[in-house]
């Protein structure tokens, strides 16, 4: 799995370290205050994983949320997430 650089807005920082690095196993490069909801709700943010199932199996036990079940799509397999400041995330994967 790969992000090359974003900025993630949050509103508990410690609360979004542990997630981003615990749950999701991103390394922390910079931790700025702001304020979040910057999607208007929409999912704004899109993770792509080589393994979908085995990802979505470690983040669920993770204590991630997922708010909609995996779905194959004619560009693979999805499911949205929601982060600790509860923005939306696709979880993408390759066609089953």
């Amino acid at each position: 799995m790969r992000i090359e650089q974003f900025t993630i807005i949050v509103d508990d920082y410690e609360k979004a370290i542990g997630f981003f690095t615990g749950a999701l196993g991103f390394e922390l490069v910079e931790d700025s205050p702001s304020v979040g909801g910057q999607m208007a709700g929409r999912v704004g943010f899109f993770l792509r994983v080589d393994d979908f199932d085995a990802a979505h199996e470690r983040m669920t036990a993770a204590g991630v949320q997922f708010v909609t079940a995996p779905r194959t799509e004619p560009y693979g397999r999805v499911a949205v997430f929601l982060d600790i400041a509860g923005n939306k995330w696709d979880l993408l994967g390759p066609s089953a």
